[in-house]
């Protein structure tokens, strides 16, 4: 992997932290630089990056400390998702409240245009990418 791969994928951390890159900004850069898929892991506070040629890289993603609820919501994580969507809430918001819902983490696929939301029992559940706006 190219460092400055490596650099767009620590700076899309940063600016998520931050508040300062959207999602679909963030999934604009990784698609740039040919990042496939990622793994945003709540447990381990850490997001891993994978290629499609088999290279990844983890870059840490520390968030505040939350307690991860009990029970899996489906509902819960999606409507903090639709506050995303609509920037009422910044990433580390999200993390809370998804974190609160149940969820452990999440993987987006890049290339199949979904996100995949999962709790500690195996239950998920999945967001398609919006669509894009034509310009």
């Amino acid at each position: 992997m190219k460092l400055e791969d490596a650099l767009v994928a620590q700076e899309c951390v940063r600016g998520s932290l931050l508040g300062e890159l959207t999602f679909p900004e963030i999934i604009g850069r990784l698609s740039g630089i040919g990042v496939e898929r990622y793994h945003a892991d709540y447990s381990r506070q850490e997001i891993t990056y994978y290629w499609a040629n088999g290279e990844s890289l983890v870059v840490a993603t520390p968030h505040e400390p939350a307690a991860t609820g009990g029970a899996f919501s489906a509902a819960e994580v999606a409507a903090a998702v639709r506050q995303s969507q609509r920037n009422e809430h910044t990433y580390q918001e999200f993390v809370r409240k998804t974190m609160q819902a149940g969820c452990i983490g999440y993987f987006v696929q890049i290339s199949g245009r979904r996100v995949i939301y999962f709790g500690r029992n195996g239950d998920s559940h999945t967001e398609l990418f919006p669509p894009s706006p034509i310009t």
